[in-house]
């Protein structure tokens, strides 16, 4: 980033924070962070509450789990056409009118009558303004912290997304024992508007941003540059691919056992939480990096225990250490960082969560797809036999896993 115009107290300039209280006693840091929980929250019991709503009316294993991560699938077209907003020069209101259009998207599902289709429909929308704000806000991130915190910003932010969502499932649960679809998504929309006016109340625009026009000529050229990378190309390969199978094997969970996939989904939240603690806490970046490869096959092995239709609790024994395979991301995304210049590391972070959130559809659609012609339990061990061949065969043809981090790529 442009030194010359960035003022002396830029919180990107400041003295390190050392831990997590340090982080939120910056005030932007701290809007960010409120609002993405907020976000996280509302997308948990809206997702939940339309899955349910669609194995009701439908009984469909894929419609379900295309329900609960389908949108997803429109985050790509985010990245492609207009993620260059991300690094534009006011990222403070483009952030608040894509949280505005988020808001709009979860109160119209709490329309009754609405058709499947229209629902459906609402997914992709959300998807797309879900993946152009993300871009956004990892990219004020980026800024609001200095690069020597970004990874324990990024372990606080995970932490509290698995722990929401633990919470929210259990809510989604229980709410929906005494509420129709309709009222929760009602909730949803709630939270996602108090989580609007935060952000609008806490950020700050940039006055360290270059003007720059965004586009669809502009995210080309830096997605472009992007894939050009082989190194690139392998870290975003490894941040889609195996955690994209592993979100298709939880999207069989309602298939797989209804009256259970509540808890299981909140123990893999659980083991999400556990395992960005750790490793985003209490690991250096060496150690990190060092132990990303065992993290990505810890995410897919325990779910080959689903061929064989375990009891419940060693169902959620093995969802729970799985799900700490998730804090994989952190080494990875600190990797990806490393080698972006600075100038577009909204629209990179915002391509590699866009495509991250893709590829969780594409797994949901994969599993519900396989659940068609096997077992769900058979269906989701399969996915994780694919992960784990993904994460192997990735290693095998490339220095993903050297004992050096890579050194910050200039270019």
């Amino acid at each position: 980033m442009p030194s010359s115009t960035a003022e002396p107290t830029t919180p990107s300039t400041a003295s390190p924070a050392t831990g997590y209280r340090s982080l939120l006693r910056n005030r932007e840091f701290a809007g960010l962070y409120a609002g993405f929980t907020l976000t996280v929250a509302a997308s948990t019991l809206s997702g939940f509450a339309l899955g349910s709503l669609v194995n009701h009316q439908t009984g469909s294993p894929f419609l379900t789990a295309v329900s609960m991560y389908g949108a997803t699938f429109a985050t790509v077209l985010g990245a492609l056409t207009l993620m260059s907003v991300a690094d534009g020069n006011r990222p403070r209101r483009t952030l608040v009118i894509l949280q505005g259009a988020s808001l709009v998207g979860v109160a119209a599902q709490a329309v009754p009558g609405v058709p499947l289709a229209v629902r459906f429909g609402l997914l992709l929308v959300l998807g797309f303004f879900q993946s152009l704000g993300t871009g956004a806000r990892m990219g004020l991130l980026a800024e609001v912290v200095p690069t020597s915190t970004y990874a324990l910003a990024r372990s606080l932010m995970n932490i509290t997304s698995g722990g929401t969502a633990i919470l929210g499932y259990a809510v989604g649960a229980a709410l929906l024992r005494h509420l129709s679809p309709q009222e929760v998504f009602v909730i949803a929309a709630a939270l996602t508007g108090l989580g609007l006016g935060v952000v609008a109340a806490t950020i700050r625009e940039r006055s360290i941003r270059p003007a720059r026009r965004p586009g669809l000529r502009r995210t080309w050229a830096t997605n472009t540059a992007l894939f050009s990378h082989k190194r690139r190309r392998v870290l975003l390969l490894n941040l889609w691919v195996p955690n994209g199978l592993i979100v298709g094997c939880e999207a069989l969970f309602i298939s797989y056992a209804p009256q259970h996939a509540g808890a299981f989904l909140a123990a893999g939240s659980a083991g999400m939480l556990l395992g960005d603690l750790a490793v985003g806490r209490l690991l250096t970046a060496a150690q990190r990096h060092r132990c990303a490869f065992a993290l990505r096959l810890l995410l897919a092995a325990p779910y080959v225990l689903f061929a064989f239709q375990p009891p419940v609790p060693v169902v959620m024994a093995a969802v729970f250490v799985s799900g700490a395979g998730f804090a994989a991301t952190l080494p990875l995304q600190e990797q990806l960082l490393a080698l972006t210049p600075d100038p577009v590391r909204g629209q990179v972070q915002g391509v590699e969560s866009a495509g991250r959130m893709t590829w969780q559809g594409i797994g949901a659609a994969i599993g519900g797809g396989v659940a068609t012609y096997l077992p769900p339990g058979a269906s989701i061990a399969a996915l994780a036999v694919v992960s784990v061949a993904v994460t192997l065969a990735s290693r095998a043809c490339s220095g993903l896993d050297s004992e050096r981090p890579p050194a910050v790529d200039a270019q």
